[in-house]
């Protein structure tokens, strides 16, 4: 069963070059897709297209069966109609908020919601989930980065979303850490069936959560890359 269809088109400025053409078209029929290519492929803009942070010239986006873009129709949902959760390379926490706070801040509205003192059972779930207990309370700044890439993980799923978009997420983490957390990926990933769009240069990656494997290359999905899978 489909989840996921993609076929857009974007032309973007390059500094003194001709213009990048992201041209994508796929079909996301497994739970968990590995979205593979060298830099500078348009991995990351393919993410931002179906999140609604980046928006295309042409094309459409459907999340199972639901339009979530469509040029021609008219249709260009918000990122928070979309029902998706993203966690970015860089995971995006806010620096100002504690862990606790980081993860509720898409339940609520303000830039300082949820407040210190409050407690949502949604966020001391994902918490307990994660075994970010004894950091609720402290900074982005004062935690490890496992901790950090956790408390990314767990703002992307409390809104019960309808996917997860994973951009690198383990590439700045040692490598025993990596395995530890794709182990507790998939725990989350059996226990809330949400599909999953992982992008990665990870051949640990692409073996663990590849069920799925579509590989891009300057802007276009390349079928006839080794271990394509459509």
């Amino acid at each position: 069963m489909t989840w996921l269809e993609v076929d857009i088109q974007r032309e973007l400025p390059q500094a003194g070059g001709q213009p990048f053409a992201l041209q994508v078209a796929l079909r996301c029929t497994h739970q968990q897709v590995v979205l593979c290519g060298p830099s500078g492929a348009g991995k990351s803009l393919t993410l931002h297209a179906i999140a609604g942070l980046l928006r295309p010239d042409a094309g459409v986006i459907q999340l199972h069966g639901r339009p979530l873009f469509d040029a021609a129709a008219g249709i260009d949902r918000v990122p928070q109609q979309r029902r998706i959760g993203y966690v970015f390379q860089d995971y995006a926490l806010f620096p100002h908020l504690t862990v606790r706070q980081n993860i509720g801040f898409a339940l609520q509205r303000g830039w300082f919601n949820p407040r210190p003192g409050q407690r949502l059972a949604a966020v001391e779930q994902w918490l307990r989930a994660f075994s970010l207990e004894q950091v609720a309370d402290l900074l982005p700044t004062q935690i490890s980065g496992g901790q950090r890439q956790r408390t990314a993980l767990a703002r992307a799923l409390v809104t019960q979303p309808q996917a997860l978009l994973l951009d690198e997420p383990f590439a700045a983490l040692d490598q025993g850490l990596r395995a530890h957390l794709r182990q507790e990926l998939l725990t989350v990933l059996a226990q809330t069936a949400v599909p999953l769009l992982l992008i990665s240069h990870d051949p640990e990656d692409v073996r663990i959560f590849g069920q799925q494997v579509i590989h891009l290359n300057q802007g276009h999905v390349d079928d006839l890359a080794p271990g394509f899978a459509g």
